[in-house]
């Protein structure tokens, strides 16, 4: 268990490093006073975020195979590379 705490932190730490979610709070704890409730903010943001990713995960797993997933995935991110590359987002 605590194998797959670590991974899925390192993970998940590593993804939203520099990603629009920490340039969005780094603005607004430069905009607000309080350091504080934006931490506490971002945080209940992050963790409802993860928890409906887990909820949705275990069930889409019962009727679509991972393997599916993540080619569907991996699509879907090359198609958004893509369309960053050409600024069509």
């Amino acid at each position: 268990m605590l194998k797959i705490i670590l991974t899925t932190f390192i993970l998940v730490f590593i993804a939203e490093l520099g990603d629009k979610t920490q340039i969005t709070t780094m603005l607004l704890s430069a905009e607000y006073h309080s350091k504080l409730s934006v931490f506490i903010g971002s945080s209940l943001a992050l963790v409802c975020s993860s928890l409906l990713g887990v909820l949705l995960g275990s069930i889409i797993n019962k009727y679509i195979p991972p393997y599916i997933i993540q080619l569907a995935s991996s699509i879907a991110f090359i198609i958004i590379g893509i369309l960053l590359l050409f600024n069509k987002i």
